[in-house]
């Protein structure tokens, strides 16, 4: 059974009302953006009800007509919706847009619009610490050294870009060197070409290392004596490297 947690108020009106028609031949449909939890969610209500996707319209086709009880994703997808007879189904549909209100009116009982992470801040606390764990499992990283609170939030994508954030921000901070090195390796394998290679990648080098040393050290002057560098070289590096 896919686990399904929210603290949303309207989230939380979405299953009143799923689970109060549980029992009857209704059709309902879930409105939101992608990767907000909409399918976890109705797989979560109805674990033993088969799902299919509105990308393949002969697969709806073939289950409704084995089947009285049917989730199906993606509902948008559905090239021929209004071919569709759903008396005496229970149909749970999700979808990221609404495409034709006339023709979801004419096909679902219960319309629920789902909020979008950035409306439910109590839920990205919770999913960024199942992501931190679940990072630190796969990465085998002692998750005791990241909280919470210091994780990327990023919600252009809703919980995709949040756990690809979370990821990426575990990996950056454990790398050794060796490590490091391999992926630089990696992206000039792929990248290195033209007649001036070595000055078109030197930003892979000096760009992190004069960032990281202006937030540890908060001074150019005290930077440059670090880098044994003159001062002036470095002002100029970074005007280049447009670095603020």
């Amino acid at each position: 059974m896919e686990s399904f947690y929210t603290k949303s108020e309207q989230v939380q009106q979405i299953i009143k009302g799923l689970n109060l028609t549980k029992t009857l031949y209704v059709s309902s449909i879930i409105i939101g953006q992608p990767h907000i939890g909409k399918k976890r969610l109705v797989t979560h209500l109805f674990p033993d009800t088969p799902v299919v996707s509105g990308a393949d319209q002969e697969a709806v086709e073939s289950m409704m007509a084995a089947s009285d009880e049917l989730i199906i994703t993606d509902f948008e997808k559905l090239p021929n919706k209004e071919s569709l007879d759903f008396d005496n189904k229970r149909i749970i549909a999700t979808a990221n847009y609404i495409g034709n209100q006339q023709t979801i009116d004419a096909l679902f009982a219960f319309i629920y619009m789902m909020p979008s992470l950035k409306e439910r801040p109590e839920d990205v606390l919770f999913l960024k610490k199942a992501f931190l764990k679940e990072a630190c499992n796969i990465l085998m990283t002692d998750i005791s050294q990241f909280t919470a609170a210091q994780l990327p939030t990023d919600l252009t994508g809703n919980s995709k870009t949040l756990k690809r954030s979370i990821f990426h921000y575990l990996i950056s901070r454990t790398m050794g060197k060796a490590e490091i090195q391999e992926a630089i390796y990696n992206y000039l394998l792929q990248h290195l070409e033209g007649n001036n290679g070595y000055k078109e990648h030197l930003d892979l080098y000096e760009v992190p290392l004069i960032r990281s040393g202006l937030k540890k050290y908060g001074s150019q002057l005290k930077l440059s004596q670090i880098l044994g560098i003159n001062r002036n070289t470095l002002r100029k590096k970074i005007h280049e490297h447009a670095i603020d």
